[in-house]
Formats: structure tokens, sequence, C-alpha cells
């Protein structure tokens, strides 16, 4: 039985980009371009007239911007949206905003003037549309709660250099963002352990995500550097396209040549791996939304030495993966759904 092709619309300000997009999209046989459209308004009015399975969606446009856009087609037509990214720190900042408000993934526009066209990310567009398709749409998930410092009030201090006697491990991956944007904000700032966060992202994002979480949480939120000293309060972040490990004495240490594990770099697998074997019972390890299987080996050998092992419930995940292949594999000693996973995670640590 054939499948039933995709219909996407594509969406950019550059008649040279919607050009460029739509020949690489329908070099795969699977998907059909039913539309295009140079700007939000446009994309709005299109998406709800066409109903197409997903929306490709610039950032920067005329009249109404991407972010514009994706809220308003998120509020009246609930669609698949890979967003198009370019690789700036403003480009950075606009997409993990539009992930927060419900697009599933996005693909890095190729750096260049001529050559911006999509030869070097086809086969990754075409792939996480492919899976976009196939994902529960954030819409349709509990909401984003409010940060729990509103804009403006003084982060919380904490007891500046105090070791941790625990340490907690997040990994995500697809719909990884929008789920730390619920899970880091309700973390109080005296969480009695430091927290890792590896989410599967390329670099330049990671410092962009550390920065919009710390700007919503209690605890202090930053992209982790070569021999930052994990803290009580402290929350790190795997940077893009590095692994993150742990030495003896409670440091990190960053690995960018060690070959890519489940086809990522970071890789939660070696995180968790890492961090077992210097904090064995005083881990625990959160394993949230995401394609693939990383984390399952990670999450095993730390329940083999004591930890607690936390995966989100099908229910509130976008991809429902990486959970998915911990519980299968056994490595999961409490499913929690999103909203109560934080409320969990102040548990273990204080137990």
């Amino acid at each position: 039985m054939l499948e039933k092709p995709i219909n996407v619309l594509v969406v950019d300000d550059s008649a040279f980009m919607r050009h460029t997009i739509v020949k690489q999209l329908e070099s795969e046989p699977l998907i059909r371009v039913i539309g295009t459209a140079r700007d939000g308004v446009e994309a709005v009015e299109i998406a709800a007239t066409l109903r197409p399975d997903c929306i490709t969606l610039d950032v920067e446009m005329p009249r109404m911007d991407g972010l514009g856009a994706l809220a308003r087609i998120m509020k009246q037509s609930p669609t698949a949206v890979v967003m198009l990214s370019a690789l700036t720190p403003e480009g950075a900042e606009a997409t993990l905003e539009a992930l927060r408000l419900g697009a599933i993934d996005f693909v890095c526009k190729p750096s260049g003037t001529i050559s911006l066209n999509l030869h070097e990310v086809r086969d990754d567009l075409i792939r996480k549309i492919k899976l976009a398709v196939r994902s529960r749409l954030p819409a349709s998930l509990p909401p984003v709660t409010r940060p729990a410092r509103p804009p403006g009030e003084p982060k919380p201090s904490r007891p500046a250099g105090s070791s941790p006697r625990r340490v907690v491990v997040i990994g995500s991956s697809t719909g990884g963002p929008r789920a730390l944007h619920q899970v880091v904000p309700a973390l109080p700032c005296d969480l009695p352990a430091a927290v890792l966060i590896v989410q599967h992202m390329p670099p330049g994002f990671t410092r962009s995500l550390a920065e919009g979480l710390d700007r919503g949480a209690q605890l202090t939120v930053a992209e982790a550097a070569p021999g930052d000293h994990l803290e009580t309060g402290l929350a790190l972040v795997a940077p893009g396209d590095h692994h993150l490990l742990i030495s003896p004495d409670s440091r990190v240490r960053l690995d960018n040549q060690a070959p890519r594990l489940n086809g990522v770099r970071p890789s939660v697998d070696v995180t968790l791996s890492s961090v077992a074997q210097v904090y064995g019972p005083a881990a625990v390890a959160v394993i949230l939304t995401g394609m693939g299987r990383d984390g399952a080996r990670g999450a095993l050998e730390l329940r083999a030495r004591g930890g607690r092992v936390v995966a989100e419930d099908e229910s509130t995940c976008v991809v429902y993966g990486m959970p998915r292949s911990v519980i299968e594999e056994g490595g999961a000693t409490d499913v929690v759904p999103l909203p109560r996973i934080a409320e969990e995670i102040v548990r273990l640590v204080n137990d």
C-alpha cells in the first residue's frame, strides 16, 4: 500500500528561496508542495484555506514575521511547522521562541549568498518534515506554564559554590525546548542538586536555549564550559556538537572529538554514563520527548548503580521515542506526564 503524500506549504520572503525549497522538496516522491507564501499574512490565509500537513516557515519576513504567523496558525488552524533558521544569534533566539510557541523542529539555512540553496540540508529538511507530520502537535498538549520568575524580577540568590549531593540530568530532543520551558522554570532556586541539560541541538543554539531558560528560571542556567564545577542551584546546558562528561571532582569536561553516539553529539547516553560512574545512586535522570533511542543505555546504567530514572509519559510527548525506548529497555523507575515532572524531580532529590 502506497504511503499518502505529505502536502507542504512553503513560506519564505525570497522568491529564490521559495523556488529552491520547492525544487528540493519535490525531489522526494512522498512530498507534494501545494502552495507557497511570501510573508506571514499570506501564510496564515493559505494555511487556513489549503490545510497543509506541514509548513516550512521562515522567521524574517515583511508585513508579518514567522513568529507572528506561527502564533496565528497554531491558534486558527494548528499545523505541523518546521522553521527555517539563520545561523545567527538573533536567528537562534527567534527559532527557540518558535519552538516554544509550537513549531515541531527547525533546519538551519546554509550560509552564503548565491549558495542559499537547500542542497546541503535537503535530507535533514525532508526527514524533519516526515517526523513533524507524525508528531503530536503542541497545541493538543498541556500549555507551557508561565515562567516561575516574572520578567524583570531579580533571580533568587543561591549559596555560592555549594557542592551538590545530587545531580539531575535532563535529556531531550524533538519537542525538548518547549518541554524544558515547562520543567526548568518550575524548579526552586534552593534545589539541593546540580542540573545538567542535554538537548539535541546544533552549535549556536544551545547558548540561546540556556539564556532563554535563565530569564524565566529561579535556578541559574548557563551553557556549560570546560572546567565548570557542578553547584546546587546551577543548571548547565551541553553545548551543541560537544559531549558533556563529569570528572571525578565534579567538573565539566567537553568532548567534540569523540564520535557521535546514536547519531548525535551531545548525547544523553554519554552524559548519563559519566554521571552514573561519579554519582551513582545520588543521580536522577529525566528523559523528555524526542526521536530515537538516545538515553536508553545510559538510563539502564544509571538504574543499575542505584539512580532514579523518570521518563515522560506518552500522553504529553511531542515525539514518544526517547522515553519509550527507556521504558521498553527497563530503565525507567517512574513514568510521569510533563506538568508533574518538576514536582517529581524535587521529590526525588529530597528523598
